[in-house]
């Protein structure tokens, strides 16, 4: 019946037996681990095990722990967890109605409170709806009607035009922060820290929101809503144009959400909280997602010659001509990750500062000096000696999971497509022939990312080999 993001232990006082829990998805971090003494230890944070512990681990989600039964057993086990392919048919408005309960449900709050605000559609649909009903709550009696949103970017990104734009639309007090590339290359130690993970994808997106969350509480603001898992339910990355049938598509996206609380979860929850700051994230509301995922998945593939790009089924469902949400341009804006949107040059910057700290000659010895999931890059290598040195543990580096990955599908979706195995880079531009910023083939293979430009204006042809660009 919970229902929420919670990590807790409760303890029994009369025998000293308690139970453990973690939220459904796993929104809320949670570790556990065994000392040699026979003790359990319990935290929400892997550095608060790594010294007493002789082996810990993720507390997985959607589980509790008996310390009656010592064991965990999954409490939260909904239709879509089978993945077995659903077959309700699409319908906008019941969709619509999902979403704005989900938002409305985390209106509920005592403290000053804002929106994080990219300009992609996730956030944009949160600002909108957060602004539409804000006026009639408790929340608003005590701070105000006015609409705080945030985006953080290096001068001239995508995400801050995006997000300047969505908010004077919708009315909001915006607030942009700037950071430069080498701002972000300062802070790595620090993200990787908090983080507690060597993953490419998650250091990449976590850095910007770290800054911007320090900057954030600053102003004296202590919750924000974000716009996490609508790319996992929704089949909204860019891989996903090459999904072969419906029944790959639903099970990728299942795939997804099972392993939200490894990344996007872990990054929006740690790089918040490292500095007080909560975030919540109305998408992986336990009702919305099952309506969600019981759409039947055909809705949802995307098929561009007939208009339906990524994410389609949401963006229908919130097109309302006589009370627009948000602008037809920002409602069908293509999708950009976040580590992407805040700038494209922040991504190579980070490629060009591994590049200088780590040599060829120690890349051709990665694999003996970490055999687990051996990084395959430079900077790959450059995340994974940091973390090493906060998390010298064997547990530690077992926390964080490993395996291909394109734009960042799980290794089964690799298979997709056989041009992918040949390009594996997290980023969404390393969707070939599907972004309108792909990287060229020149430099795929060179280290250097150059985006192609064209004309200012993208334009997406079909062929019989899928997504192509023409100039």
């Amino acid at each position: 019946m919970l229902d929420g993001i919670f990590a807790f232990v409760l303890l029994d006082t009369r025998d000293n037996s308690f139970i453990a829990a973690r939220d459904a998805i796993g929104v809320t971090p949670l570790y556990i681990g065994w000392g040699l003494d026979g003790s359990i230890w319990i935290s929400s944070e892997m550095k608060g095990l790594n010294d007493d512990c002789e082996h810990f681990e993720v507390f997985p989600p959607g589980h509790l722990y008996s310390s009656k039964q010592g064991g965990f057993r999954r409490w939260y086990n909904p239709p879509w967890f089978s993945e077995a392919v659903p077959s309700t048919p699409y319908d906008p408005l019941v969709l619509r109605k999902a979403f704005e309960d989900a938002v409305i449900k985390r209106l509920m709050t005592d403290v000053p409170f804002g929106v994080l605000l990219s300009g992609g559609l996730d956030s944009s649909l949160v600002a909108s709806i957060t602004a539409r009903h804000l006026a009639g709550t408790k929340a608003a009696k005590q701070w105000g009607t006015q609409l705080h949103s945030f985006c953080v970017g290096l001068e001239g990104s995508p995400d801050l035009k995006a997000g300047r734009e969505v908010a004077d639309y919708l009315g909001t007090v915006h607030h942009e922060f700037h950071f430069t590339v080498q701002d972000g290359i300062d802070a790595i130690e620090d993200v990787i820290f908090h983080i507690e993970t060597y993953d490419v994808t998650t250091i990449r997106a976590a850095t910007p929101m770290f800054l911007m969350s320090r900057k954030i509480k600053s102003l004296g603001v202590k919750m924000v809503i974000s716009g996490e898992g609508s790319d996992e339910i929704f089949g909204g990355y860019l891989y996903f144009h090459k999904a072969p049938n419906k029944e790959e598509f639903h099970q990728e996206t299942c795939r997804k959400i099972k392993a939200l609380h490894q990344y996007d979860c872990l990054r929006a929850n740690k790089a918040t909280s490292a500095w007080g700051l909560e975030a919540r994230v109305p998408f992986l509301d336990k009702a919305f997602i099952n309506t969600a995922m019981a759409i039947d998945p055909e809705a949802k593939m995307i098929h561009p010659e007939e208009g339906r790009i990524e994410k389609w089924v949401l963006r229908r469902a919130f097109d309302d001509e006589k009370q627009p949400y948000l602008p037809k341009h920002i409602l069908y804006r293509q999708k950009e990750q976040f580590s992407d949107g805040v700038g494209y040059s922040w991504i190579d910057g980070l490629k060009d500062h591994a590049a200088k700290h780590v040599t060829d000659k120690v890349m051709q010895n990665a694999g003996n000096i970490f055999p687990h999931n051996t990084p395959t890059t430079k900077e790959a290598y450059y995340y994974r000696t940091i973390f090493e040195r906060f998390f010298p543990q064997n547990s530690a580096r077992l926390t964080v999971p490993g395996g291909a990955s394109v734009a960042c599908s799980t290794a089964k979706a690799v298979e997709w497509d056989a041009s992918w195995s040949k390009n594996l880079d997290p980023s969404g531009r390393a969707a070939l022939g599907v972004h309108v910023s792909a990287y060229d083939n020149s430099s795929a293979n060179s280290g250097v990312v150059q985006p192609v430009i064209i004309n200012d204006v993208p334009h997406i042809s079909v062929s019989t080999h899928g997504v192509e660009i023409l100039s």
